[in-house]
């Protein structure tokens, strides 16, 4: 593959695993807020929603403008399919999110899920002065330290489904969920 397609083609495999992950996370995050009844979440659904419509469309142009060969584009109609799937994926964890945003009264085994649970969801900014600046997931040991499990990292205007290896900046906004102890430590951690 010549120099030019493999670097188009390293572009598309981008866009479509940032679909892929970005369309998990709502998944994610819908079925947090709906356990706990968590209108913030919900509403970050919703926003990713929008970004994952974007996304899906930004990356079908791509592969259609790709100018890759027959032989080679053959391959690329699968992947277009499965952009679909996971934008319907995203439609759907939009549409569980929809229940806690339109305050439907929930089934009474999930009202009593969401009263017995003693997790809660949280954001915390992290400031310059944090011990988390510039340390992966896996070296910050945030669960580790504050019983707290990272969700999501919202960054400018993305929402990122952090890996291990993801590196933690300042000004990032850390959506996490744990028992509720663990909220006030994880603040301490991110903004000392």
């Amino acid at each position: 593959m010549p120099a030019k397609s493999s670097r188009k083609f390293e572009e598309i495999v981008e866009k479509f695993v940032e679909l892929k992950d970005t369309s998990e996370l709502m998944m994610d995050l819908a079925y947090s807020s709906l356990l706990m009844n968590s209108r913030e979440l919900a509403e970050e659904v919703q926003i990713l929603e929008e970004y994952v419509d974007k996304l899906h469309t930004d990356f079908e142009l791509l592969v259609l403008s790709s100018g890759f060969k027959k032989e080679e584009a053959k391959g690329f109609l699968g992947l277009i399919r499965l952009g679909v799937v996971t934008e319907k994926i995203a439609d759907a964890a939009a549409e569980i999110a929809e229940v806690v945003l339109r305050e439907i009264e929930p089934h009474l085994v999930l009202k009593l899920t969401i009263e017995e649970a003693k997790e809660t969801v949280t954001y915390v900014k992290v400031s310059e002065n944090s011990a988390l600046v510039n340390k992966t997931l896996r070296d910050a040991k945030v669960h580790e330290e504050t019983g707290m499990w990272v969700l999501a990292i919202r960054r400018g205007d993305r929402c990122i489904r952090p890996k291990l290896e993801t590196k933690i900046q300042a000004g990032d906004i850390l959506v996490a969920s744990g028992y509720a102890e663990g909220e006030e430590d994880l603040k301490k951690l991110a903004s000392p």
